[in-house]
């Protein structure tokens, strides 16, 4: 892609995804955690839906608003995003991802009674799944469900797609995954999210590879086909105007 003068750096851009994935782990996982039993798996989705819908608006004109390296991955294989950008990005998802979970951390281990037994909104199958399903119904869940959340990022901020809109179907996407999947998974598509929460919870940490790797790969899978499945051929147009997601 050819840069312009209206592309914001390198490092404005890792900042706001930094920003904006840490506010999406701080308040999704963060409702999860501190009001799970209040809110139920509807309000945690919604939780999460609101984070992106908040932050894309917020930053989305300066980063793109990923705030996912699925989605980063995934708008890099449709040729909507640079490659040469994407170690930047997801290094910056993972960091702000990891510094929202410190934040919810701090917050909710000032309540006498809590503990990491809990799960901290961690991902994972079997035994760490919330309702015990297994590795094989997670990797499908995460894949299909990744990829169906790109091909709504890819048509949402199509060039013949309605202006302005782009960020509120995202995240009403990213809260009907919610709904279907925190029963499976807890619900991750996203690696930064997933990493980020994973760090306090030894059990958790030693099954987020399939959280790092399944929804990357369906990302990817999603970046490949869009344009197969739909016939848009819309490519790269300049390093920011092709980054953005909202």
């Amino acid at each position: 892609m050819t840069s312009t003068s209206a592309t914001p750096p390198i490092g404005h851009r890792a900042g706001a995804e930094a920003l904006g994935t840490a506010w999406l782990v701080l308040l999704g996982c963060g409702t999860a955690v501190l009001a799970g039993d209040q809110v139920g798996f509807a309000g945690v989705a919604l939780a999460f839906g609101l984070s992106v819908v908040t932050m894309a608006y917020a930053v989305g004109h300066i980063s793109g608003g990923h705030f996912n390296p699925a989605v980063t991955v995934g708008l890099a294989t449709a040729g909507r995003f640079a490659w040469r950008d994407v170690p930047a990005y997801v290094g910056a998802q993972v960091v702000g991802g990891s510094l929202g979970a410190l934040v919810l951390y701090v917050v909710a281990s000032g309540r006498d009674g809590f503990t990491l037994d809990d799960g901290f909104a961690t991902n994972g199958y079997g035994d760490l799944s919330p309702t015990g399903y297994s590795l094989l119904a997670v990797v499908v869940a995460e894949l299909v469900l990744t990829a169906g959340f790109l091909y709504v990022i890819l048509g949402a901020t199509d060039r013949f797609a309605p202006a302005g809109f782009g960020p509120l179907a995202i995240g009403l996407a990213l809260t009907a995954i919610h709904l279907v999947s925190i029963p499976v998974s807890n619900t991750s598509v996203n690696p930064a999210r997933s990493l980020a929460v994973a760090w306090f919870v030894p059990d958790a940490l030693a099954q987020v590879w399939v959280f790092l790797l399944v929804p990357t790969i369906g990302g990817a899978i999603a970046g490949l086909t869009y344009a197969a499945i739909t016939g848009s051929r819309q490519t790269e147009r300049d390093d920011h105007a092709e980054a953005q997601v909202a």
